[in-house]
Formats: C-alpha cells, structure tokens, sequence
C-alpha cells in the first residue's frame, strides 16, 4: 500500500466485511455498508466527479455535524480521482468558511444536515469558485450526493490512479488555530499512511471487531485512525457525541472494544462517575468512595500483596465492572490525544480496567509523533509515550530559557506536512535545516524522559508561544498548571496569566453541576452560578484549592490571585460570539484574556 485508497482492496482481499462502515438513518437505524459496497460507491462518486468536470488536483470540500459514512466514501472517492480533499469544521463562521473555501479554490461542497448547506450556501457570493453544493440528506430542490453517482469514467479513473504517487498531495486540512487566520496544511498520501501502518499494531482491534468513532472526521486525529480501523478490518460505527451513555446510546449498542477521545470528554464521564457516588446512600456510597480511594495508589504493573489484591478484586466486582459495563463492557483501550489528559484521570480509568493511553502530535505530522501503547514498558502516565517508528525528534533549546532537557520540539519524519499552502513565508519559518535534514518546529516544548525499563518517553511540558514571562524576567509554562489543578472536580476550566505582570493569577470557571452538589452538601442556598461565585464560603472553598496546589509549583509559579467567572467557555457560540476555545478545545488565550480584559486589570490593580 502507497496511496490511501489502496486500503480499500486491502480489506477487500484480506478480511472483507458485511458491515465495514456503519452509520445511523435520520429515524435513528443503523445502515451497514459491506467493503464490496465501500469500494463500489467510491469508485461511483469519483467516476461522478469527474463527469461533473473536475480534474485532479481541483479541491473539494466536506463538512458535517456527525461522523457518517458518506464522509468516508466521498474521501475515498477524492483520492481515487486525484482531487483533494478540504475537510471543514461544521462549526466555524460563515466568514472562516469564505476564507477557506476561496484560498484553497474549492469548486464542490459536500454537507450534512443542520445549518450547514445554509452556511455555504451564504459564501457563494463572495467565493467565486464554488460551483455546486450537494447534501448527504435529501431535501427538496436541493442537489442530492446520490446524483453525482456514476459508472461511465471506470477506465479514466483507472488511469489516474496508476499515476498518483504515495508522495503526492491527498488532502489540505486548515487548523483551527489559537490566533488569526487558519492555515491549510498539506499532506500527502505517504505523510498519513505512514502513521497508519507505524501505529496499527497500537490500537488494541482485530478483524471483526467492533470499533466506535465520534470524534470529527475533518480533524486529522479522527481521521487517520479511521484509515487504521479499516486497516485491520475493524467495523467502524461512526456516531456523534450526543448519544453516547445510558442503556440505549452508542457505547451499550456498538459494545467497541476501542475508541479515541479527546481529555475533555473523558473528564466528563469521570465527574459523572463521581457525581453518581455523590448521590448513592448508605454503604454503597462508603463503598464506591472507599474503592475510588484505592485508586489514588495505582501504578501499572503493580505488585500487590495478597490482602490488597482482595481489595482489588472486591472493589472490581462491586465498583469498577459497572464502569466498565457502562462504557460498553468491551472495552481494550481508549487512546486519548488533541490535548493533555489529566494524570488523576488516566490513573483512575486504568485502575478500573479500563485502559486509557495518551498520544501527541499536531496536524503537521499527520498527526502522530509518539504514544504510549499496551506493552508492558510501553506507558508512562505523564507522558506522551514512545516515539512512533519512523520519528526522529530533537529537543533545541536555542531561542528561549528552558530548563535543563527542555526545548521546543523538532520533527522529522516521513509524516511531516509537506507545508503550508500558499504561505511560503510561514514555511520559511516552521521549517529549519539541520545536518542536512529538514526539520519541522512544532511549537511545542518537552523533554525526554526515561522510563523503568530505560526506554525514552516524550513529555510534553508547554506550547513555546503560551510561555508567560513576568515581569521580573521569569518564564511560568501555564498548561502544567491549568492541567494539575483541573483535576479537581470543582473546577471546569481555568486560564493562568501573568504575562510582563508582578505575579502569576488565574481566572477559574467552576463546575456547575460539581458545585451544586458541594453548595447542598454545605447548606448553601443555590441562587445562580453568577451569584455563588461572590459567595465568601465559595471563594474561600477555591482559595483552599489553590493553596493545595500551590506548593507544586515553584514560588513564580504559583497563582497568588484568582477570580471566578461564571460564562461557559464554548468552541461556538449560538449568538455568532467570538468562541473561547477551539474545535478541539484547546483555549484561545488571546479571545479569553481581551474578553476579561476588566477583570485580569481588577486582579492586577488591587
């Protein structure tokens, strides 16, 4: 295999399946499509493309609210017909969309249901080449995807195919970006499927089994492992976010023995776990507490005595098998990425059987650099795991005052982006030659650490742009912070600051739900979450946090003042508001700190 496509006959020869891709009909029914049917309708669309007089190398776009498997398809089919692929995130503005669609020089759009062929429908007037737009849902007057459907151009596709190189460009994924405009990064066929073949063995599934994906096909982490699901012949249930739990959602149906997440969503079903314990009685709230206690303890490949291997095994069958059952009850592992995951979660996951491994990497390296994996010296909770092979990494500490081992982050690899389209001068300055090497700045700080075994773990300690510098000089990495102290249920969100200020603050976003149980629990009467958090006892309960962390950290580090807000940080906002996070949930810490501009000057200026 060299091409993407080449997956598609892969699976066919080697382990073809009868429902290889899966998603649910608008009334809620799961529709199957065998790997006969994937590869015949893929090879329809790209006859269909080209009969609408495309040619390769023109762009098309794909945007849609939930993974399906007309995504899939159509991706194939692009690749087939030498066109490139624009993935899109369903929730940007109509202005990022005009943006992207008229830089990239998109011709056809294809979408899903919702707002989203109204959105692009909006552009069309300020983006001269979108020709058409077809929906993956048939609607009245509106052009079907099912039309483009075609077998006259069998031979012509053929042809093409013979001739598309694994070095040639597959797709142009824009990143979402912390800061102005977002930038379409190139990747070729080789780029990913390099990832694809080197972090296969990783992914805990077999043929046959039964996979769930719900995180956006249109981020590069989503999509790869897709591409590995289909590599090793794993039936992909593609799903959205919202039915995930409870006795009828897509964890219980699918019974997945894997799926990728991003820290977000597990630290949700974690303050969910928690939540329930909150509101058992009696001896089965002692009970649960007394098994998420033993938790706290738990290291991989534990030796454990025999009296506390009872505990183990008690606290399993009471506690930890409903955990597992409420995920699906099949579960191998859960590989987490897009952002680091809290090491009190992960601690907690893998105690209760349910094994969570944490990977790195950026859009740029398609996406995978490292990640921990099943073997025995293959995790280190903390880290970023084991480089894949094929990575090299140097740690360069020029430009900045790192501590010792520290620096940013170079890549260089087989799955390094072939660049930026159309900014020739942003690639001047993410790329650097090094001993004849052309290697990639990712941007990133970390270092590498050895494990028990001696073998290396990337960790990865900051992003170089978010470094604060105070004003006596010193440089305070903000994510450690804010990753530490997230750990408390208490606190949704938080933002370190103190750039060219005395002193490192923090603006803190609380738990709701967590700090209504916790208000009930202490007699304090709930009026709003604007009201609570002036709360003395409230603020005091917070001050409390923070000192039980500060002392972590080094005395620049630590957060000598705090404000509560109340406003939920979203990565899009129904009023068209300027969204605190991104589509991956990383925050915007330019949009946060000018939104709270008032409040950061209150901090400083008492």
């Amino acid at each position: 295999m060299t091409r993407l496509f080449d997956l598609l006959y892969y699976q066919l020869e080697n382990h073809p399946l009868k429902n290889a891709i899966n998603g649910r009909d608008a009334l809620g029914n799961w529709k199957s499509y065998s790997s006969q049917e994937v590869k015949d309708t893929a090879e329809k669309v790209a006859s269909g493309l080209l009969k609408l007089g495309l040619k390769p190398g023109d762009k098309v776009a794909i945007v849609v609210y939930k993974n399906r498997p007309e995504w899939i398809i159509l991706d194939f089919a692009m690749q087939m017909a030498g066109i490139i692929s624009i993935p899109l995130y369903p929730t940007i503005s109509i202005g990022e969309y005009e943006y992207i669609l008229n830089e990239a020089e998109v011709k056809i759009a294809f979408c899903g249901s919702g707002n989203l062929y109204n959105k692009l429908n909006a552009t069309r007037t300020k983006v001269a080449s979108l020709e058409q737009l077809f929906t993956f849902d048939k609607q009245k007057d509106i052009p079907y995807w099912k039309d483009v459907f075609d077998d006259t151009r069998k031979t012509e596709i053929e042809t093409i195919k013979s001739g598309i190189k694994n070095k040639d460009l597959a797709t142009i994924i824009y990143t979402s970006g912390t800061t102005g405009n977002p930038k379409g990064v190139m990747l070729s066929h080789q780029n990913i499927l390099h990832v694809v073949l080197n972090t296969s063995q990783h992914l805990q599934t077999k043929a046959g089994d039964n996979v769930l994906s719900f995180l956006p096909l249109c981020h590069i982490f989503e999509r790869t492992v897709s591409f590995v699901y289909y590599y090793k012949s794993a039936k992909i249930f593609f799903a959205g976010t919202d039915n995930l739990s409870g006795p009828d959602g897509d964890l219980s149906v699918v019974r997945p023995v894997t799926f990728t997440t991003v820290p977000r969503l597990l630290e949700k079903i974690y303050e969910a776990i928690y939540n329930k314990g909150l509101a058992l009685k009696g001896t089965k709230k002692k009970l649960f507490f007394w098994a998420l206690t033993l938790t706290d303890s738990y290291e991989l490949n534990q030796k454990l005595s025999f009296s506390t291997k009872l505990k183990w095994k008690i606290a399993d069958k009471l506690i930890f098998s409903k955990w597992r059952d409420a995920l699906g009850g099949n579960l191998r592992a859960v590989i987490t990425g897009a952002a680091p995951c809290p090491v009190k979660v992960m601690r907690v996951f893998c105690a209760a059987g349910i094994p969570i491994r944490e990977g790195y990497g950026l859009t740029e390296t398609s996406p995978t650099l490292s990640v921990n994996t099943m073997e025995k010296d293959g995790v280190l909770l903390g880290s970023a795991g084991p480089l894949i092979d094929g990575v090299e990494i140097i740690i360069n500490q020029e430009d900045g005052d790192y501590p010792q081992g520290e620096g940013e982050i170079l890549a260089y690899g087989p799955n390094v982006m072939l660049g930026y389209y159309k900014k020739p001068e942003v690639n001047a300055q993410v790329f650097c030659e090094i001993d004849g090497k052309r290697w990639f700045r990712t941007g990133d700080i970390g270092k590498l650490i050895t494990g028990p075994t001696g073998r290396k773990f990337l960790k990865i300690t900051d992003r170089k742009k978010e470094l604060l510098k105070t004003s006596g000089g010193k440089y305070v990495a903000p994510a450690p912070i804010e990753n530490r102290i997230k750990e408390e249920f208490l606190v949704e969100q938080m933002i370190v600051i103190g750039d060219k200020q005395k002193f490192v603050s923090a603006l803190i976003l609380p738990a709701e739900e967590a700090l209504r149980s916790y208000c009930k629990k202490k007699s304090i009467p709930w009026t709003t979450l604007n009201d609570i958090i002036i709360h003395p006892k409230i603020i005091r309960r917070y001050q409390k946090i923070i000192d039980t962390y500060n002392p972590e950290f080094s005395h620049v580090e630590q957060i000598k003042k705090f404000k509560l807000i109340a406003q939920q940080w979203l990565s899009v906002h129904p009023d068209g508001a300027e969204a605190e996070l991104t589509p991956t949930l990383k925050l915007k810490r330019r949009i946060i700190r000018e939104k709270y501009r008032a409040e950061i000057a209150e901090i400083y200026s008492e």
